[in-house]
Parts: C-alpha cells; structure tokens; sequence
C-alpha cells in the first residue's frame, strides 16, 4: 500500500473567537425586528466611548469611510494636503482621496510608525493635518505628533484600526487627536465579524455631521439638509461587537502572551529582528512583523507554508509605489518603508494561539532560516 504522506494541520495568520455569547447576541438582534442602527448600535456606540474614554463614537461601514467622513465634516476636500504613512493598508491613504484632498507620504521610524521629523519636513501651505497609523498595534510616538501638530497648526486623525486597547503612556490611543477611526473587519483585535468601522471623538459638532453624513444627509427621516451617504452600521454586527469589546482586554492579554512567547522562542536566532514596543508605548499586536535581513523572504514563507504555518506581508506595495498613486505622479523615494517592505513577514497571531502553536512555528522559522 502507498504511504499517504499528512500535511501538517496549518496555524492561521488570524482567528476570531467565536463563543456562545456571540451567537446568543446576533439571535438577540435578530429576534429584536430593528437591524440597522437600533439600540444595539446605541449601545455599542455608548460602549466604545466609555472605553476609549471619548464622547461620542459614530459606528460606520469601516475604517475608509469613518476616516473619509471625519474629514468631509472638517471640510477637508480640493487643494488641501494630508501627511500619511506610506507603511499603511491603502485604505488609509484611499479615504484622503476619496475626501478630495491629497496625501503626502512620510517615512516610518525604527518602530515603523510615522516619522515626526520626516513629517513636518512634507508641511506646506496646503497642508491640513496629520493622520499617524498605530501600525501592528504598536502606538506612534503620539508626544511628537503633537508636538508637531501644535507648531504648524495641525489637526490629528489617529488611524486605530489595528490599535484597540493599545496604550500611550497608560491612556487608551483613540483620544489624543481632534478624532480617530476604528476598523472590525475580521483580523482585527475587536472584530465585527465583517466589515465596519467606527469615528471616535470627543468633538461634538464632529460626532454630529459624521452621523448625517452616514445617513444620507438627513436632518429627519424625509428632510435631506446635505448630500450625504449610505454608510450605517447595522445591529447584528453591533451586537457581535459588544460580546467581542467586552472581551477586548482578554483578547489583547493573549496577543501579548503568545508575542512574549515568540520572542523568547526567536531570541537568539541569527538573520531576524523581533519587534520592540517602543518606550512609553502599550502595544497590542494586531500582527507579530519579524525583520529578515539577508534572507529570500519568499523562499522563508514558503518553507513556512510547506511545515503548516501561515505567514503574510503587510505590506509588500507601500501606498507611494501602488499604481493608484504613480500614475498620479512621481513620488519621493522613502528610504526605511523602501527597505522594510522587502525585508518584513507577519507571523500568525490572535488570541486562541497555544504554546504549542507558537512553539511550532519558532521551530519551523529556525528550521527554515538554518
């Protein structure tokens, strides 16, 4: 009889959980008759102020339009200039377009958050403000941001879709800046299991115009005051939001936990960088991004896939080199993101990994370095 030769069960990139909790919340919402923007959104929205200690937060369909919205309510549009990270998923860059304004793309720091040096040398005349990305979970260095905000007259968006729970000097990112925005998609820490996003703000007259702008303008039911959107929220994914924020704290402890293993399991192999949160910072690992100097990442990832693990890059296209953007016209060389985006793999990471799982994949990444 021929062998039959077993592939390895594969460790995810990514997982959700998936309780009991949250099935008797989405038959909640069902049973309750109301499903778009009903009291389990009200009450996800009260939720989620509460805990990243702002006023208002205004649910929305993700990220794109919470941070899109924000600015259509500045009045952010044409001619107007907004300094993003170029090491950042396109969306964050999509929503200053998609706003009419244009991006300018900053360099990152050792820590691959928006370099504030980098940043104020990109300030013109045009420019409106700043939107950092606490990229991987891992905070920028906030104190800078606004210390540049302030001396050219900035506004801050902080981008936190990767970033729920994560800590500048023991305060919850979200309530730094003018606002922020919020990503559930499915990989995220606080997922909807879907898309949505959410606008966080202590700014009332902010929270106000997001919310008629998400509802197609409307002052009432059948009075239009402005051309809005249809960018609601619906309230099965809010009631699966609340299940999973009030797990947030757990999910996150896990996330650290299974980093803390990594880099004792990954200390003293030759040829890597592991990620260091930076001084001040709380980071939350939304991914674990290794460095590989001087090796074939390709040919790492492959030999990773072949012993069932799973691996991604985020990102191998910086948002200055997607075709989107050149053909707009020639972007400025970014000499770190250049680098990086060459060099950095995402290990699996979420909370339901065991010591088992990151110990095998420590295993297969020195057995695929060696």
């Amino acid at each position: 009889m021929a062998r039959v030769e077993m592939k390895p069960t594969q460790i995810q990139l990514s997982k959700a959980e998936v309780s009991d909790e949250h099935r008797r919340a989405a038959a909640r919402a069902l049973d309750s008759g109301w499903y778009i923007l009903g009291e389990e959104c009200k009450q996800f929205e009260a939720e989620l102020a509460r805990y990243f200690g702002v006023e208002h937060a205004v649910l929305c369909t993700s990220a794109t339009s919470a941070i899109t919205l924000t600015l259509l309510s500045w009045g952010v549009g044409p001619g107007d200039e907004v300094i993003v990270p170029s090491l950042t998923a396109f969306p964050t860059a999509e929503a200053v377009y998609n706003a009419g304004a244009t991006p300018v793309y900053a360099d990152v720091d050792e820590r691959y958050g928006m370099d504030p040096s980098h940043a104020e040398k990109l300030v013109s005349k045009k420019t409106k403000g700043i939107i950092p990305v606490h990229l991987y979970g891992q905070p920028v260095d906030l104190d800078a941001i606004a210390a540049l905000a302030k001396k050219k007259n900035l506004w801050v968006l902080e981008d936190c879709a990767q970033a729920h729970g994560a800590k500048w000097k023991e305060k919850r990112v979200g309530g730094f800046g003018r606002a922020a925005a919020l990503s559930f998609y499915p990989s995220k820490n606080l997922t909807v299991f879907g898309d949505g996003g959410s606008v966080l703000t202590n700014d009332g007259e902010t929270a106000r115009k997001v919310k008629q702008l998400r509802d197609h303008g409307r002052k009432d039911k059948y009075l239009h005051e402005v051309v809005g959107w249809n960018l609601r929220f619906n309230d099965i994914q809010g009631a699966l939001g609340r299940v999973s924020l009030a797990n947030l704290d757990r999910y996150n402890e896990a996330r650290r936990a299974a980093a803390a293993r990594y880099r004792a399991g990954l200390a003293k192999v030759r040829g890597l960088e592991l990620p260091q949160e930076r001084a001040g910072g709380f980071s939350v690992y939304h991914l674990f991004v290794i460095r590989l100097l001087g090796k074939d990442r390709d040919e790492v990832a492959k030999k990773l896939a072949a012993a069932g693990v799973q691996t991604g890059v985020h990102y191998p296209v910086p948002c200055h080199q997607q075709p989107a953007v050149t053909s707009k016209g020639k972007q400025a060389a970014l000499p770190r993101t250049d680098a990086l985006v060459k060099e950095i793999l995402s290990l699996p990471m979420h909370p339901l990994l065991t010591e088992s799982d990151t110990s095998r994949v420590c295993s297969a990444l020195q057995e695929a370095l060696a």
